[in-house]
């Protein structure tokens, strides 16, 4: 896969991340006190907060080189 086509599909990603993370932002009002729902929420968030993050980091990396 060439370095370009690579990026597109990165920034897809970055972008699909970004959406979904917003749309679970509106909707999430915290952890409350042993709640299993909420926690698995936050959780969740978590998880996409950092496939986010490490897709930004690869966009990084792809830029520079």
């Amino acid at each position: 896969m060439d370095k370009n086509r690579k990026l597109q599909e990165l920034i897809l990603k970055r972008d699909k991340y970004r959406e979904k993370l917003t749309q679970m932002y509106k909707h999430f009002r915290g952890v409350k006190h042993e709640n299993a729902l909420s926690e698995l929420r936050y959780s969740e968030i978590k998880v996409y907060e950092d496939l986010l993050a490490s897709v930004v980091k690869e966009i990084g990396e792809l830029e520079l080189n």
